[in-house]
């Protein structure tokens, strides 16, 4: 797999210099910002000593939604007692959740939110799945850039059995495609994006390993066809 670590609307310059350190400290390159501060002042560059490659070519966006375009399987941070999601993964816990997706699932990000109040709801919806930093002391909380370092930290050579290259017809047999399935699914049976069904749905779905994602691969297909006969 291959890991992307965002920040959205991040305001303090220092904490992006410090999380890009963390990001190049744990082995990682992709570092992504959406509508942040001015990151390359003076007080982030010193922060990010050693680490200027991937301060500077951090890739900027205009919303969430654009910066996850290209990823796979996306997990919202969060340390918020109120959750949009029900589902949360504990951080140390987080490697062997997504080690049970395998070859289904290629690239994953994980989101954090500003420092004033972390990420949105709607930033959150954007996600996959939701996870979390178990602390025994609510506060004072982590900054972001100590929460960066515990997640790449927590993920630190990841390994996943690399994977045969697949036949012609099953490439698109991954996780994305098969959320688009679902969300299809829904849209047509009337159990739209506005409904709590919809949502929870596709929550319970981010929780599936490789064999479930093979499995209603073929499921929703024959679904599809079948709806599309009528």
């Amino acid at each position: 797999m291959q890991f992307t670590f965002v920040l959205v609307k991040p305001g303090v310059p220092e904490n992006v210099g410090a999380a890009a350190r963390a990001i190049k400290t744990m082995g990682f390159k992709d570092f992504r910002l959406v509508n942040p501060c001015n990151y390359k002042c003076v007080k982030a560059q010193m922060l990010a000593h050693g680490s200027h490659d991937i301060l500077d070519g951090a890739k900027v966006f205009n919303s969430l939604s654009e910066a996850l375009a290209d990823i796979d399987f996306s997990v919202a941070t969060s340390a918020k007692q109120r959750w949009v999601k029900k589902d949360v993964v504990l951080s140390h816990e987080l490697k062997s959740f997504l080690a049970k997706k395998k070859n289904t699932v290629k690239s994953v990000a994980i989101v954090f939110g500003g420092e004033e109040s972390g990420l949105s709801n709607s930033d959150m919806i954007l996600c996959d799945a939701v996870a979390a930093i178990p602390l025994p002391q609510p506060y004072p909380s982590l900054n972001l850039a100590q929460a960066v370092m515990v997640f790449a930290y927590s993920l630190m050579d990841f390994e996943v059995a690399k994977p045969e290259k697949p036949a012609a017809a099953k490439e698109n047999n991954g996780y994305k495609p098969l959320k688009s399935r679902v969300v299809e699914i829904l849209n047509t049976i009337g159990i739209t994006s506005s409904s709590l069904i919809h949502g929870r749905v596709l929550e319970r779905l981010s929780q599936i390993t490789d064999d479930d994602v093979n499995l209603l691969h073929s499921v929703s297909a024959a679904v599809i066809e079948r709806l599309e006969e009528k």
